[in-house]
């Protein structure tokens, strides 16, 4: 298919030497990077009453590993206390590669940081909750994430941090 408008061909058929440019975003592989959990009270704090408070951290790391290739890892950070004892504590790095190709370059930070750590989270979710119940607790079940909203409010803030530096 061509159209000549002005002395312009334009055509929506491949590349006659079978380039691809059509944009292309999809997870090679995922893993546990890293993982640790710590009952360092047990056996005593099986014998404390009620449901330990629970404080969870995330982070988001991009890596490029490769052309067009990049890692991805959801780090995930729990500590549970009970009665002002340590119940345990989950580090978890759960980590995804991604490969992109034809991005434009203004989507790929969106890609990498709001996009990817939410098709790694149900993996993570369960590594954790299989974890938590492995070390005699109940599964930890941690509510869905939206990533892509977070990554938006944070280059919110850093856009207005970046304006209130400059007038300073």
């Amino acid at each position: 298919m061509s159209e000549q408008d002005d002395g312009i061909i334009t055509s929506t058929a491949p590349f006659s030497n079978g380039e691809d440019t059509a944009p292309a975003a999809g997870m090679i592989s995922q893993y546990v990077k890293d993982l640790s959990f710590e009952n360092p009270n047990a056996p005593a704090i099986y014998q404390t009453p009620g449901a330990p408070a629970i404080d969870v951290q995330f982070n988001i790391g991009a890596n490029q590993v490769g052309e067009d290739v990049h890692e991805i890892t959801l780090r995930i950070e729990v500590r549970a206390e009970s009665e002002g004892t340590v119940a345990f504590l989950v580090d978890l790095s759960f980590a995804g590669l991604f490969g992109l190709r034809n991005i434009p370059e203004e989507h790929i930070q969106p890609f990498l940081l709001g996009e990817a750590p939410r098709l790694l989270f149900p993996f993570a979710r369960r590594v954790l909750a299989d974890a938590v119940r492995d070390g005699g607790f109940p599964p930890l079940m941690l509510e869905p994430i939206d990533f892509g909203a977070l990554y938006l409010q944070q280059a919110a803030q850093q856009q207005g941090n970046v304006g209130v530096t400059g007038n300073a």
